[in-house]
């Protein structure tokens, strides 16, 4: 088949997804009790393997070939940790079509209008001088984006660009600090991509969220606090791009951010545009 039947054939397996949704015939997790904060009760549960997606009662599979991101390539880099040794890593730096203002983007939470937005940005790409230190900081450099915002602020999810279908939670509960992990397949260079989004810091976890649930673009996370970083109330915001042949499933929750099994990447490169049209 043509590269734009199968780009066609996508679209109506999408469509017939959001369908199916809307008739309410896809797989529901138990739905926990509704909260005032809203939270996970439109979650689908998990139930298709990697390469395909729900459709009624069967797991249709996505075209080998459609519209998508080109591959990103991941580059090694160096620093020197805390007792000056030299730590050698993969990291998948902002490709440079992409804008480098982190305003240009959407993100779980709201911005803050007329104050710093991100406290802390990506640069694990930078020279190891130049990389984030602290008397107080555990570790080198910064991977992710730690975003400000007040204590108890809603943190929903948004899908990322090219992603196909919903994500899934990974983990809820201890990482850095309080913390929610979620699974997004991402069209990439032709093929599906598994990537993990990382919400860190939480004050907490949204009700009865749980490690297999599926998530749609707009549910409840969590709450921005300080677990883990006592006096300091934000998002810390990564995403890691999870290696071939991975399964992240039954693994421990440091496992899912090591650079063996998955390889950090600059957010900027797949968080959806502010100013981007959304499909619906």
């Amino acid at each position: 088949m043509d590269p734009l039947a199968k780009a066609a054939a996508l679209c109506a397996t999408l469509a017939a997804l959001s369908a199916a949704a809307e008739r309410g015939s896809l797989p529901r997790a138990v739905s926990p009790q509704a909260s005032e904060t809203g939270g996970v009760d439109d979650a689908l549960s998990s139930a298709c393997p990697a390469g395909t997606l729900p459709d009624g009662n069967a797991c249709v599979p996505v075209p080998e070939q459609a519209a998508g991101a080109e591959e990103l390539s991941a580059e090694q880099n160096t620093h020197r940790d805390r007792l000056g040794r030299w730590v050698v890593y993969e990291q998948i730096p902002r490709r440079p079509e992409r804008p480098a203002d982190y305003r240009a983007y959407r993100y779980p939470v709201p911005l803050r209008d007329g104050q710093r937005f991100v406290s802390s940005g990506y640069d694990l790409h930078l020279p190891s001088a130049s990389q984030r230190r602290g008397a107080h900081l555990k570790a080198v450099g910064h991977g992710g984006i730690d975003i400000s915002q007040a204590r108890g602020t809603e943190v929903r999810i948004v899908d990322l660009e090219h992603q196909v279908g919903d994500a899934e939670v990974v983990l809820s509960g201890e990482l850095f600090g309080n913390s929610v992990v979620t699974r997004h397949a991402v069209r990439e260079g032709g093929q599906l991509r598994e990537y993990l989004v990382i919400y860190g810091h939480l004050d907490g976890q949204a009700p009865g969220l749980r490690a297999g649930m599926n998530l749609r673009e707009g549910s409840l996370v969590g709450f921005v606090g300080d677990s883990g970083s006592p006096g300091d109330v934000h998002l810390h915001l990564e995403v890691r791009r999870v290696r071939d042949g991975v399964a992240v499933k039954g693994l421990a929750p440091r496992q899912l951010v090591h650079n063996a099994r998955t390889v950090v990447c600059d957010p900027r490169n797949v968080l959806p545009l502010l100013n981007a049209t959304r499909t619906p």
